[in-house]
């Protein structure tokens, strides 16, 4: 199973604002060393920004231990650009990355992405790495 992944900005955010949510549940895999974020330098760009912007408030020691642990486990992409059109251009450097290092990417608005299947949203992918079981009426065994 492909454990190897390049996530959103905004999926970042929603992490470090909502420590149960999906996006934090993603985090916490990558902090567990259970999947690599692949990255290229203009995503990495647009992390530092982002996350530095004081009007988000975000908890400086999540910020810098997300970008220690991804100086040193996440994979350094140089994607190579597609041209089909896009909604919104700068997410291109995010499905170009995914696409070049057959990764699956994790976005929270799919409406800007083409319909692929490497491309979900938190809960598709947390649904994807570990699917339930699905449930039995009452009464039925096993066998």
């Amino acid at each position: 199973m492909n454990k190897n992944i390049v996530i959103d900005t905004n999926v970042i955010v929603s992490a470090m604002y909502s420590p149960s949510g999906n996006p934090a549940k993603i985090l916490t895999q990558f902090f567990d060393d259970e999947i690599i974020i692949y990255y290229s330098d203009a995503i990495l760009e647009e992390y530092k920004d982002v996350l530095s912007r004081p009007a988000l408030k975000l908890n400086a020691e999540k910020k810098n231990n997300f970008f220690q642990i991804l100086k040193h486990t996440g994979v350094v992409i140089t994607p190579s650009p597609s041209t089909f059109p896009m909604d919104d251009e700068s997410d291109r450097v995010f499905y170009d990355t995914a696409k070049s290092g057959e990764a699956i990417l994790i976005i929270g608005n799919k409406r800007h992405y083409p319909d692929e299947s490497f491309i979900m949203s938190p809960s598709e992918y947390l649904e994807f790495i570990s699917p339930k079981e699905p449930l039995r009426p009452v009464g039925w065994s096993k066998e």
